[in-house]
């Protein structure tokens, strides 16, 4: 996708993945509109990297907050980029230690952010895309992020799991109905990576977690992250597929 003339825009922009992608962005030269929750860095991140960023503060589910991102990024050119990287997760297990079912708020609210998040992202972002004008035939890309989470979940992680299997799932079913509209869909699987997410463990925890990746036996960066989106981006040939970006980790059990 030519991004020369256009906008992009990035949910959880302010912090870890998003963060990293919105640097690259900007560093070509892109407008983009970052969307993150109020209580996010977002404000200070966009005057940090300058005119090319912009923040606004809403949730994914929320279609007016969604919509006035959109708008954001429209009034600096057609939407031509869209990266979803906002998500959350907690730890939940199916039976608490006295063998009672869990709570299924927690459950739902995850479902909430992370999956119906990244549809409302899709179908609010390709009605914008549709109505431009397309570039060496095709009118935009958008960048969903799951997890390796999705096929090798970790005991405690069935919300986060579940969602991010969700999210492989509607990658391939969006790309094949917005091929006609000439919008590409595609999603990362990131493995783990060194983000904020990771910053409540120890430096010993994040050793032994850096160790289970074969090569390169490290934790992923941010920007390697934000670097395989633009190719992503680039590359008129990719869609319809999720990547998994992990060094080939293959997750235990716990």
């Amino acid at each position: 996708m030519e991004l020369h003339g256009g906008s992009a825009l990035v949910t959880g922009g302010s912090s870890g993945l998003g963060l990293a992608t919105v640097r690259r962005l900007v560093d070509r030269g892109t407008p983009t509109v970052i969307l993150d929750l109020p209580t996010s860095d977002g404000d200070q991140v966009a005057k940090e990297l300058g005119d090319l960023a912009t923040f606004v503060s809403g949730s994914v589910t929320d279609d007016d907050d969604v919509t006035a991102a959109l708008d954001t990024a429209e009034a600096l050119g057609p939407l031509r980029a869209v990266v979803h990287c906002a998500g959350k997760a907690i730890t939940l297990r199916v039976l608490d230690r006295d063998g009672n079912p869990c709570d299924i708020e927690p459950y739902k609210a995850v479902i909430d952010t992370n999956l119906v998040g990244s549809f409302n992202i899709i179908r609010l972002s390709a009605a914008r895309m549709a109505r431009s004008e397309p570039v060496a035939g095709e009118r935009g890309v958008i960048v969903l992020t799951s997890s390796i989470a999705a096929w090798e979940g970790q005991i405690g992680q069935i919300p986060y799991a579940s969602s991010k299997a969700g999210i492989v799932g509607m990658t391939l079913v969006a790309a094949r109905d917005l091929a006609q509209r000439q919008i590409r869909v595609a999603g990362i699987a990131p493995g783990i990576f060194d983000t904020p997410g990771l910053g409540r463990h120890s430096d010993e925890v994040k050793a032994g977690l850096a160790a289970q990746v074969p090569h390169p036996s490290r934790l992923g960066q941010p920007d390697e992250f934000a670097q395989f989106t633009l190719a992503l981006i680039d590359n008129p040939m990719v869609n319809g597929t999720t990547f998994r970006l992990d060094g080939a980790v293959r997750m235990s059990a716990k």
